[in-house]
């Protein structure tokens, strides 16, 4: 399947919004499809968004306060009763707070409550620890019958605002605070559940989920220029992982490296490596936040300072290219 690329990806004009803005429009656009649709926050209503839905559909909208536990019990309370509930807040009170809850109320039961992490990574800057939640792919890609999904970009967040909207499962959307290049289009694909090559290549094979394949976009450019011809994969679903074409790339160049703004520990680059260990064991590096937590600073400066950044990516693989060979399966 072929997906299309903003045409201004690498250039200085490329265009900037923060992904949590295609969350609010999404959300809208499925209130205006379905009035079963309601939405809950905990006191963050315009920091994620969610206020255009509350302009829209003001009797559709539940003000909870700063109590996340109640927030995502209501949720299961309403879905229990037909609806869609949305909730959302910062992802280091929800579900950084009320995880037991979103377990035995939304996920035990399997209803189709939307968890909305806004502000994950440490993107969210000066706020610091606190603030800049790590640990919640690892928190909720561990529950069943959970979805999690990180969009790369603001255009890809309203697809999947919509696409949950309608899949009748409980979920967790992570969203990020700052603005960040759009490098996908309208046009391109979206489905949940689906991983989408950017990028074809023979050397490794570079998967990124949220913020991260926009830098493994440039980290790709970078490594061509040196020979190195990378294969990305953008995963926006991170449960359930689309095990077929990540196979079929690890398969194709025997080298893999996942990139994640969130611990590396039990998160996407965790749930690759266990898939790959199964079924085609390989050299896998995992990009992320090696047991640490975030500090206060500009959100750039943070990304490149943690070894997020396209070029500190690079960095981080000169050698291990150099002295990590390529794994083929014997035939």
């Amino acid at each position: 399947m072929s997906y299309p690329l903003n045409p201004k990806l690498y250039g200085d004009d490329v265009e900037l919004e923060p992904i949590r803005a295609g969350f609010g429009r999404g959300l809208k656009a499925a209130g205006e499809a379905d009035e079963n649709v309601v939405a809950l926050c905990a006191d963050l209503t315009e920091s994620t968004q969610m206020h255009l839905f509350k302009e829209a559909f003001p009797k559709r909208f539940i003000e909870i306060g700063i109590a996340e536990q109640n927030l995502v019990t209501v949720a299961s309370g309403l879905a229990r009763a037909g609806r869609i509930p949305f909730t959302s807040s910062y992802a280091a009170f929800s579900p950084g707070r009320n995880w037991e809850q979103i377990r035995t109320t939304a996920a035990l039961n399997n209803q189709p409550v939307k968890v909305v992490g806004s502000h994950a990574g440490v993107s969210v800057g000066p706020d610091g620890a606190t603030h800049q939640m790590l640990e919640d792919i690892a928190l909720m890609r561990v529950l069943p019958n959970m979805v999690v999904v990180a969009p790369g970009d603001s255009v890809e967040a309203e697809k999947a605002t919509k696409a949950l909207a309608v899949n009748g499962k409980p979920s967790y959307l992570r969203l990020a605070r700052e603005k960040t290049p759009i490098f996908s289009t309208t046009d391109s694909p979206f489905e949940l559940g689906k991983a989408y090559v950017l990028k074809e290549g023979h050397d490794v094979s570079l998967l990124g989920t949220g913020t991260m394949t926009y830098q493994l976009l440039v980290a790709a450019k970078i490594l061509e220029e040196q020979g190195i011809h990378a294969e990305v994969v953008h995963v926006p679903t991170i449960k359930p992982l689309d095990e077929e074409i990540i196979l079929a790339s690890a398969r194709k160049t025997g080298r893999v490296v996942t990139a994640e703004e969130a611990q590396a520990a039990g998160g996407f680059g965790s749930a690759v490596a266990e898939f790959l260990s199964s079924h085609l064991p390989m050299p896998v590096k995992r990009i992320g936040m090696y047991d640490r937590f975030g500090e206060s600073g500009a959100p750039n400066e943070l990304i490149d300072y943690f070894g997020l950044s396209g070029p500190k990516i690079v960095e981080q693989l000169e050698d291990w290219l150099k002295r990590t060979p390529r794994y083929h399966q014997n035939d």
